[in-house]
């Protein structure tokens, strides 16, 4: 396997309540740049989402570490690292993917908190409060459109809001979610990353203003955790926005995300081992 050259491949991971097909803008573009552009579904979701919809039980059995371990294990199959980008959950994914040595850059893209970050706003705590519960525990849980718009697509109408939900929303494995929420009570959570490991890839943390599923002030302060003398990491923020990847003005934000993974895979050293 080579760890030499400048990335020819672009990794999307999607987040809760999402598939795949949430990037399909996105991955459009980068493939209209010349990328390869990989943007599998986790494990068990690979289904289309009206099918997830009308079958969720292959969700409901997910967990952090078997995705986790998905991507990895594609990721090291390539010939070169590629640029890592999640959104929302995914976010976390990518940050533990980079911990883990593999990826030349990554991006958070309104990126859910990994172990140790300690702000929850009320607007996030509502925004998932349907699958918190202990009842639904290894089950597939969605969202209404209502809850859908609020979380996802809040600064949109609700005509524009429900169109996106009809063609993205799936159900969200609680499994998951609950590994994440409860993280910072676990020593060994499977979401945890050394903020000062020395060797990490380059990383972007971005913030969307009126986001209410991840606040921005998450965003930053999962950014800030990060040791900047053992490696690059920047945070910033889109006003205006919220949660959903492809609400109107992505174009601007999937831009700036690919011109600042270039300049910092270009400037930095290979992370994917042989």
């Amino acid at each position: 396997m080579s760890t030499r050259g400048t990335p020819d491949t672009i990794v999307l991971i999607h987040g809760l309540w999402l598939t795949a097909r949430s990037w399909e803008d996105w991955q459009r573009r980068y493939e209209e740049r010349g990328y390869t552009v990989l943007a599998p579904s986790w494990p068990g979701m690979e289904a289309e989402v009206e099918a997830l919809n009308a079958d969720p039980r292959p969700i409901a059995g997910i967990t952090i570490d078997g995705v986790i371990d998905h991507y990895e294990k594609l990721i090291r199959s390539l010939d070169r690292p590629p640029i890592i980008m999640g959104h929302s959950f995914g976010g976390i994914f990518m940050q533990v993917l980079l911990d883990r040595g593999v990826g030349a850059a990554g991006v958070g893209v309104a990126s859910a908190a990994v172990r140790g970050v300690l702000d929850v706003p009320l607007s996030q705590i509502r925004s998932v409060s349907s699958a918190l519960s202990p009842f639904k525990k290894g089950q597939a849980v969605s969202l209404s459109p209502k809850e859908f718009h609020y979380a996802f697509t809040n600064t949109m109408s609700a005509a524009e809001s429900n169109a996106i939900f009809e063609r993205y929303h799936v159900p969200a494995p609680t499994d998951v979610l609950q590994e994440g929420a409860l993280a910072s009570l676990h020593r060994n959570s499977p979401t945890k990353v050394d903020f000062d490991r020395p060797d990490r890839a380059p990383l972007l943390m971005i913030g969307f203003g009126e986001d209410h599923l991840v606040p921005p002030k998450v965003v930053r302060s999962n950014e800030r955790k990060y040791d900047d003398d053992a490696s690059l990491t920047e945070y910033v923020e889109y006003p205006g926005r919220p949660h959903f990847p492809g609400a109107p003005g992505w174009q601007e934000v999937a831009d700036a995300s690919l011109e600042w993974a270039e300049r910092a895979s270009a400037s930095g050293p290979d992370h994917l081992p042989s």
